[in-house]
């Protein structure tokens, strides 16, 4: 982004050339910034260097100039005095970006952006694209995890929204050391559902922590469980704990959960936004594979809400709804300890099978791949008919060679044209 640096002086009574030569100094009655209601007096004159009541020269007038320009919040500066007044005039920068936090161990909110504005004056949230600021922000973050102990490397780099297909933030991030969900502190989990839960949190831990979204996870994570343990309608708090473990390998993140089961309830009806009745009876006649995986999840072969949102979930998407989200809303029966939940569906766009590749494999085994697929460039695309692909093959070579060898896949979305372009990858076994 090209900015540029206006010198624009009159000085009343007083020779260029002495000016310019940088000889003199001068006492400006007052200082004032015109262009921009952004930022206060004091802001700019801390950004610019300057204090009131002290003499300056020419040149320091112009490095006070170029100091603003350089944290890319402006598009030009230029100043003038006028024998008493020195006026600096500002364009502001049309695109600024909010900062966003990957993976610091930090609690984005006021006292935050109080800390980095202590240090950074002109710092109001947002942040240019590849100028100083940028720069001065994450030198800040840098340091005020060291302030808490935590010796880490934080990098800056854009951040682009896939469903916008555009830069949308400046993302900061820890890149050394290895940010993880730490220790996770369960209280109020009954005694009979206390193993249940330390499973739940362990896999938790296994996420990589995210300053962002790591808290509401975890809660949906252990809501979720409750609700498949008949507590629809338990409450859990998490909340972020201070007592951060860092090395120089890893650094750990405790959290603390907090529940408050209520009373327990017994799954009643599971109604498609159709009005139709969800049974398990339903969800086994779709189709064998489903009917196995459900059978797997179900409580003694009986529908839970887990099974139903699997189901609905897989039935939008095997139609190509690939960001479908389901959201189930409950209704109480208090009086005989009924919960029966009302699917809410949103579908969003279809996505189309795009390009195939295999990685590796011989030229024959890529041509029996090949020639098995079943869903060509066009069609809908539905995620689960990959996973149907690797196990549906039989006692065939293709199958055999399946069954030694571990079968990977991966999505490359396009959400600007909704087309899926998909690789097929198999390693051996260790």
């Amino acid at each position: 982004m090209k900015r540029t640096l206006l010198l624009i002086l009159t000085i009343q009574s007083l020779a260029w050339t002495s000016l310019a030569a940088g000889a003199e100094k001068y006492l400006p009655k007052s200082i004032q910034f015109k262009g921009t209601a952004e930022y206060s007096s004091w802001e700019l004159l801390a950004g610019a260097g300057l204090k009131m009541d002290t003499y300056i020269s020419y040149a320091e007038m112009q490095a006070s100039s170029q100091r603003l320009l350089d944290t890319g919040l402006f598009e030009s500066a230029s100043f003038t005095y006028k024998g008493s007044d020195l006026i600096f005039n500002l364009v502001p920068s049309r695109v600024l970006y909010p900062v966003r936090l990957e993976n610091l161990p930090l609690t984005p909110g006021k006292a935050l952006d109080a800390a980095l504005h202590d240090r950074l004056p002109l710092y109001h949230g947002k942040v240019p694209y590849d100028a100083g600021l940028t720069e001065q922000v994450r030198q800040a973050l840098q340091e005020l995890l060291a302030a808490k102990g935590i010796q880490a490397t934080v990098t800056a780099a854009p951040y682009t929204d896939l469903k916008r297909v555009e830069v949308t933030a400046m993302s900061f991030s820890v890149t050394v050391p290895t940010v993880q969900v730490g220790e996770i502190h369960l209280e109020g989990v009954a005694p009979d559902l206390l193993e249940k839960a330390k499973l739940v949190a362990d896999h938790a831990r296994m996420a990589g922590y995210d300053t962002v979204n790591s808290v509401a996870n975890i809660e949906l994570a252990f809501a979720s469980f409750f609700s498949e343990e008949g507590y629809a309608a338990a409450k859990v708090h998490v909340e972020q704990l201070g007592n951060v473990e860092a090395s120089s390998d890893e650094i750990d993140v405790p959290f603390k959960v907090t529940v408050e089961l209520g009373r327990h309830y017994k799954l009643g009806s599971v109604h498609l936004p159709s009005g139709e009745l969800l049974t398990l009876e339903k969800i086994n006649s779709s189709a064998g594979v489903v009917s196995n995986n459900v059978e797997n999840l179900s409580v003694k072969g009986g529908l839970t809400l887990r099974t139903a949102l699997q189901f609905v979930t897989g039935e939008c998407k095997s139609k190509g709804h690939v960001e479908c989200v389901v959201t189930p809303h409950p209704q109480y029966d208090d009086a005989n300890g009924i919960v029966s939940y009302t699917f809410d569906v949103q579908p969003g766009p279809v996505y189309t099978m795009g390009r195939l590749t295999i990685e590796n494999g011989t030229d024959d085994l890529r041509d029996a791949m090949l020639a098995a697929w079943k869903m060509p460039t066009g069609a809908l695309f539905n995620e689960g008919a990959i996973k149907t692909y690797f196990y549906t093959q039989g006692n065939t070579a293709l199958g055999r060679t399946f069954a030694s060898a571990i079968c990977r896949y991966k999505l490359y979305t396009n959400h600007e044209t909704h087309i899926v372009d998909v690789t097929l990858r198999l390693e051996r076994k260790q």
